[in-house]
C-alpha cells in the first residue's frame, strides 16, 4: 500500500502544487471499496485553483484519463474526491512479495529508531490476588509493549507495585492479631486478602484498630525492623504468584519498580517544587494550585509531613526520564484516574520539563459484574488465574469434541483458552466499560480469537498437505490472481503495516484485533469460493502464495496481541 500511496504522490504532485509527502498524508481509504482503494481529497486545492472540490477532481480524472501507473489502473471522481483503483496483478505480486520476503517481519518498520518508550502497566496492588479487574491494563499494555516494539521503538515493561501505604499497617495488625504461619504458607496470597477483608469487618466494632494500623504503617517508613521484616515477606510471596499468572499470559517486565522504589527521591521532589515557586503552604499541607489551568488543587504533602500517591509518581516520572531518556512515556491506567495524570503531567510541565508532554494517560474503561463495581475491600473479586484456567479447561474440552485425534490437545487449549480470554478483552475499544460475562468470554464462535486462529490451523493443514516445494516465490503464479475474492484478501493483508501503526498512535490494540476479523473474514470467503488444492500449476501455486501470506499477517498480527497462532487445533 505504501508504494500505492508513493506512486500517487508523485504522480499528482505536478498537477496540484504539492508535495508528494504532502499528498501522501491527505490520502483516504474510501468507506466503500466500490469508490476505489484509495482517495486524494480536493479541499485542500479549493482555495489556490478558486474552484469547487468536486470540479476540481473531475478535472484531474480528465487530465489522467489516459495514464496508468504501475500499482493503479483507473481513477474516478466521487463528489470531492479523486480516487485511484489498483491495478490486481501488479499490486498483488507487491503485496505478496512483501509477505513473503519480511515474513515474520512484514508489517514492522523503524519508525521509532531505537528510542526508549516505558509502558507501565499492570500493576497489581501487593498482598492481593491478582483479580480480573487487572486484565485491562496488562494485556491492553502488553500489546502496547508489543506493538511499539514493532515499530521499531526499545519498549520497557515497568510494572507500577501497589507496594506502598497504610494498607500494609493494616495487613501487619491482622497477621499478628488472627493469622498463622501455616496458612500463610500454604495460600499466602489469598490469606494476606482474607486478612484484609477481616481487618475491615473488625474495625467496624474495633475503630481503634485503624490507630493501630496507622501507627504500624508510621514504623515502616520510619525503617523498623520488625515492620519491614513483614512488608519484605508480604511483598516477595505476592511476587512469587503474580509471576504464575505473567508466566501464563507469556509477560515479562524489565522493571518490577513500586511506589517504594521512589521514597528516597520524594525529599528531593519536595525540594525542586519548592524551589520553582509552584507550591506553597494550605493549612499546614504542601499543595500546587492549579485552579488557573482548570484543574483542581493538588496536594503533594499532608500536614503530618506524609506524602501522596501523586508525589510519588512525580519522582517516578523525573526518574524514568533521567534513566530512559524517553521518545514517550506510556501509564495504562484507568478512566477513573484521569484527573490525577492531568494533575500529574501539569505539575510536571510547571516545573519547567519539556518532556512532559511525552507522558501519556492511556485509559480504559472498567470491568463490570452483574452485581456491580467489584471491590476488593468487601471480598468481591474473581480472580484471574481462575478466569484464564476455566477458559482453557472449556477450550480442551471442545477440542475433546471436535478433534479428539489431535496430537498436542494441552498446547491447543492453551493458545485457544488464554487467546479467547486477551481477545475479549482486546477486540473492545478500550475507553469503554466491559461487563464481564462467563458466557461472553468463553465463546468460541463468531468475532473472537477462535474464529482468527481456526484460520491460521485450516491454512497451515492446507500448506502440510500441498507440500513445502510448492510455497516458493513464483511472480507469474502471483500475477494470475484476479478473482474478487482473491483481490479483496490481498487488499486486506496490504493493510497491516498501517494498521499496526494506528493502533500505536490511538493507543488501541482493537483497531489490530479488528483489523485480524476481517483478514480471517476474507479467508474464508475466499476459501470458499476458490479452490486452492482442486486447482491446478501456476494458479494452486498462486493461490497457495496468497494462503500462505495471509497465514502469516494472521500470525504477525496475533503476535502483538499477545495471542499464539496454533497450527493445529
Amino acid at each position: 500500500m505504501q508504494k500505492l500511496k508513493e506512486e500517487i504522490g508523485e504522480l499528482l504532485a505536478p498537477l496540484v502544487s504539492l508535495e508528494p509527502e504532502e499528498i501522501i498524508s491527505l490520502l483516504e481509504v474510501p468507506p466503500d471499496t466500490k469508490f476505489g482503494d484509495l482517495a486524494f481529497p480536493c479541499f485542500a486545492l479549493a482555495k489556490k485553483r478558486k474552484q469547487a472540490p468536486p470540479l476540481i477532481a473531475q478535472e484531474l480524472t480528465e487530465e489522467l484519463s489516459r495514464e496508468k501507473g504501475t500499482y493503479w489502473e483507473k481513477v474516478s471522481p466521487k463528489g470531492p474526491y479523486l480516487n485511484f483503483f489498483v491495478a490486481p496483478a501488479a499490486f498483488g505480486c507487491e503485496v505478496l512479495q512483501q509477505v513473503y520476503e519480511r515474513s515474520s517481519k512484514y508489517g514492522h518498520t523503524n519508525l521509532g529508531m531505537g528510542r526508549n518508550v516505558p509502558v507501565d502497566y499492570s500493576s497489581p496492588n501487593i498482598a492481593k490476588p491478582f483479580g480480573i479487574g487487572h486484565i485491562r491494563s496488562t494485556v491492553i499494555g502488553h500489546s502496547l509493549y508489543l506493538i511499539y516494539r514493532a515499530l521499531g521503538y526499545n519498549s520497557i515493561g515497568v510494572n507500577h507495585l501497589g507496594d506502598w501505604g497504610t494498607q500494609f499497617g493494616k495487613l501487619i495488625v491482622a497477621y499478628k492479631r488472627w493469622g498463622t504461619e501455616s496458612e500463610l504458607e500454604n495460600d499466602p496470597v489469598n490469606y494476606l486478602y482474607r486478612l484484609y477483608v477481616d481487618f475491615h469487618k473488625k474495625v467496624e466494632d474495633e475503630p481503634e484498630l485503624d490507630d493501630e494500623a496507622r501507627s504500624w504503617f508510621l514504623k515502616l517508613e520510619q525503617g523498623d525492623e520488625e515492620a519491614v521484616a513483614y512488608w519484605d515477606r508480604f511483598k516477595k510471596l505476592s511476587l512469587e504468584n503474580y509471576e504464575q499468572v505473567y508466566n501464563l499470559l507469556g509477560i515479562e517486565f524489565e522493571y518490577y519498580h513500586g511506589e517504594s522504589h521512589y521514597n528516597e527521591m520524594l525529599e528531593g521532589v519536595i525540594e525542586l517544587v519548592r524551589e520553582k515557586g509552584i507550591a506553597r503552604e494550605s493549612e499546614g499541607a504542601l499543595i500546587v494550585d492549579l485552579e488557573p489551568y482548570g484543574l483542581p488543587p493538588v496536594m503533594l504533602r499532608k500536614k503530618d509531613g506524609a506524602t501522596l500517591y501523586i508525589t510519588r509518581d512525580l519522582a517516578a516520572a523525573i526518574y524514568r526520564y533521567k534513566t530512559f531518556d524517553f521518545a514517550r512515556s506510556l501509564y495504562v491506567v484507568g478512566a477513573e484516574q484521569t484527573l490525577h495524570f492531568q494533575q500529574l503531567f501539569k505539575v510536571l510541565e510547571l516545573l519547567g520539563f519539556k518532556w512532559a508532554r511525552d507522558c501519556v494517560h492511556v485509559p480504559f474503561g472498567l470491568i463490570r459484574f452483574k452485581d456491580g463495581k467489584m471491590s476488593t475491600r468487601a471480598g468481591k473479586i474473581v480472580l484471574l488465574e481462575e478466569v484464564l484456567q476455566r477458559s482453557i479447561n472449556m477450550a480442551r474440552d471442545i477440542i475433546d469434541e471436535k478433534n479428539p485425534d489431535l496430537e498436542d490437545k494441552e498446547g491447543a487449549a492453551r493458545a485457544v483458552g488464554l487467546g479467547a480470554v486477551r481477545f475479549g478483552d482486546l477486540s473492545n475499544d478500550r475507553v469503554k466499560n466491559i461487563e464481564f460475562d462467563w458466557d461472553k468470554a468463553l465463546d468460541f464462535s463468531g468475532e473472537t480469537a477462535a474464529y482468527i486462529q481456526y484460520a491460521h490451523a485450516r491454512i497451515c493443514s492446507i500448506l502440510r498437505k500441498a507440500g513445502s516445494d510448492k510455497r516458493v516465490w513464483d511472480e507469474k503464479a502471483a500475477s494470475l490472481l484476479s478473482e474478487d475474492e482473491e483481490v479483496v484478501l490481498f487488499k486486506t493483508l496490504a493493510l497491516l503495516p498501517e494498521k499496526i501503526i494506528a493502533a500505536a498512535e490511538t493507543y488501541k490494540p482493537s483497531i489490530l484485533a479488528r483489523y485480524l476479523i476481517d483478514v480471517a473474514r476474507d479467508f474464508n470467503r475466499f476459501y470458499h469460493s476458490c479452490p486452492v488444492l482442486g486447482s491446478e500449476g501456476e494458479l494452486q501455486r498462486g493461490r497457495l502464495l496468497l494462503i500462505d501470506a495471509t497465514r502469516q499477517v494472521i500470525a504477525n498480527g496475533l503476535e502483538l496481541l499477545g495471542i499464539e497462532a496454533p497450527e493445529e487445533m
